[in-house]
């Protein structure tokens, strides 16, 4: 398989989440409610820890005083749980937030889609396989569900955490928060870099045979009359096998790829572990931590590596992503072969009069024009016949009236109007 560069990788890259930063600025309101709800419920995470230890420092000293659960006790059992209700709340507003912004992302994305489809030139659909098309804009589709609940759900808190947890363990113990932002921008940038440059290349290419094994299913379902009349199933069969055989090698080697990414992030979390406890015991050791303040740190660890170990995984959804979305981009982004004039005005037929003037055309992928200086005349109510050879240019000088190709040169005039 050829491997890709990781910055021939940046364009498509850039061009999805440029894409998909278009579609959420039609929706502002909304994803300022959905991010503001988000951040929200990842700082009850980030201060839990911190009272978790409040929790077990005052209950330590009560214990040592023999005397009953004091009132920094009860305020450290209280305000933990008064920051889960507080979560559940902002995690429940994002979610209908970000059920609303999802729908109608994939609305528009659907709709703009096939309005894209509908008016490439016949000479685009001609050389595309339709279950392949349906194939392209229907994974796009989905692939842009699982980008935003990604970014917005999981990896905007992980962010939020890791730079929580760092300030508040830095202004303990700068040392300690400087472990913390160490390790977890390292995994990151780890997590981020193999993904691009190692899994996202052979995602790609699994993608683009997954294409080809939807069009050639839907292709023979669609055309099986045709099939049968030359008694072509066993040819069929041959051909669809062969392109199961080569997606499943393709598709087998990304997702060990991704296997490969995903222990070697576990690996990458225990050195961070190690580093993390290693340093609290010594500060235990040497009388500069409180149970309670290794109760906080340990607490902040677990769950910073919950959140580390999930963006691992999601830095990994959010490549599978991107490659589902390339082929739906470059649908949206790809130019309509035959286009109107911005100052064409609808035509008015009355007569029905056609004149071709010096008319010159020649399909793309042919070096001789089939037309070349035809000029003629056909009066409102003529009745002509089309005589000549096949590939003569008979259909074509239909679909030329019809605007289905534009010319290479010349003008096809009705009742006077281009």
């Amino acid at each position: 398989m050829r491997r890709f560069p990781v910055h021939g990788r940046g364009a498509t890259c850039r061009d999805v989440f440029a894409f998909t930063v278009r579609l959420w600025n039609r929706q502002p309101a909304r994803l300022a409610i959905i991010m503001t709800a988000m951040l929200a419920s990842t700082l009850a995470d980030v201060l839990m820890p911190l009272y978790s230890g409040r929790l077990i420092d005052a209950v330590s000293r009560a214990a040592n005083a023999a005397a009953p659960a004091s009132d920094s006790a009860v305020a450290a059992f209280s305000v933990p749980i008064a920051l889960a209700l507080g979560g559940i709340a902002m995690r429940h507003v994002a979610f209908i937030g970000l059920s609303d912004l999802v729908l109608k992302m994939i609305s528009d994305v659907a709709t703009e889609a096939f309005h894209h489809v509908q008016r490439f030139s016949t000479d685009w659909h001609a050389n595309s396989f339709a279950g392949s098309t349906v194939r392209k804009i229907t994974r796009g589709m989905w692939a842009l569900d699982l980008l935003n609940s990604t970014i917005l759900v999981t990896l905007l808190p992980s962010f939020v955490i890791l730079i929580g947890s760092t300030v508040l363990l830095g202004w303990h113990w700068p040392v300690m928060g400087v472990i913390f932002a160490c390790g977890s921008l390292v995994y990151l940038a780890f997590s981020i870099s193999l993904s691009l440059g190692y899994v996202a290349p052979a995602a790609s290419l699994a993608n683009r045979w997954d294409t080809r094994l939807s069009g050639a299913l839907a292709d023979a379902v669609s055309c099986n009359a045709v099939v049968k009349g030359f008694g072509a199933e066993v040819r069929e069969d041959e051909r669809l096998a062969n392109i199961m055989t080569k997606w499943r090698h393709r598709a087998r080697r990304s997702w060990v790829r991704g296997t490969i990414i995903g222990s070697t992030q576990g690996v990458t979390l225990v050195a961070l572990r190690v580093a993390v406890v290693g340093y609290a015991l010594l500060l235990w050791s040497h009388g500069q931590a409180t149970p309670g303040e290794i109760a906080y740190v340990l607490t902040s660890f677990i769950v910073l590596q919950g959140y580390l170990r999930d963006a691992g995984m999601h830095v990994r959804n959010v490549q599978h992503s991107v490659n589902d979305m390339e082929e739906l981009v470059a649908i949206h982004n790809q130019q309509v072969d035959v286009a109107d004039r911005p100052e064409a005005k609808p035509i008015r037929i009355t007569n029905g009069r056609i004149d071709f003037e010096n008319v010159h055309f020649r399909y793309a992928n042919h070096p001789l024009p089939l037309y070349s200086e035809c000029s003629l005349s056909i009066e409102a109510g003529e009745r002509v016949g089309l005589v000549g050879p096949s590939g003569s240019g008979k259909t074509t000088f239909v679909k030329l009236i019809q605007r289905l190709y534009d010319l290479s040169g010349g003008r096809i005039l009705i009742d006077g109007q281009d």
